[in-house]
């Protein structure tokens, strides 16, 4: 770490706290803007139940996860040559105040749109039922 020269205060010799915070806060700043979305740990055992679901009928045969920049999605396949049947998309919020939007589409169609995954989701047991 280079040496910056102390304006103030006796802590640790040579070093200047206050610049060293300021450098760290502007690195995670810069990080939390340029990091891309995805989906949590719990999220993704929500949609794997889905897919689990589905596999073991037979319709869905395959998946994809995708970290675009403004979202991330998660694909879902009937077959590996297809393009994709469905698309659970999480689309983040730039407001701290505001949750991540989901939403479920079919090709250019918007299936389902909502701030609960689980309330989105539903679209699939609807779909069986």
């Amino acid at each position: 770490m280079p040496r910056i020269p102390r304006k103030s205060g006796p802590a640790f010799s040579g070093y200047d706290i206050q610049a060293i915070r300021r450098k760290m806060l502007l690195f995670f700043k810069d990080k939390w803007k340029l990091g891309r979305p995805t989906f949590s740990q719990g999220e993704l055992s929500l949609i794997l139940g889905v897919y689990g679901d589905h596999v073991k009928r037979g319709i869905w045969r395959d998946y994809a996860i995708d970290s675009l920049q403004d979202m991330a999605v998660f694909s879902v396949y009937r077959s590996s040559k297809e393009s994709p049947a469905f698309a659970i998309a999480k689309i983040p919020s730039r407001s701290v105040l505001r949750s991540a939007q989901y939403a479920v589409y079919a090709g250019n169609q918007t299936l389902k749109q909502g701030s609960s995954l689980s309330e989105v989701l539903e679209v699939f047991k609807e779909m069986t039922a």
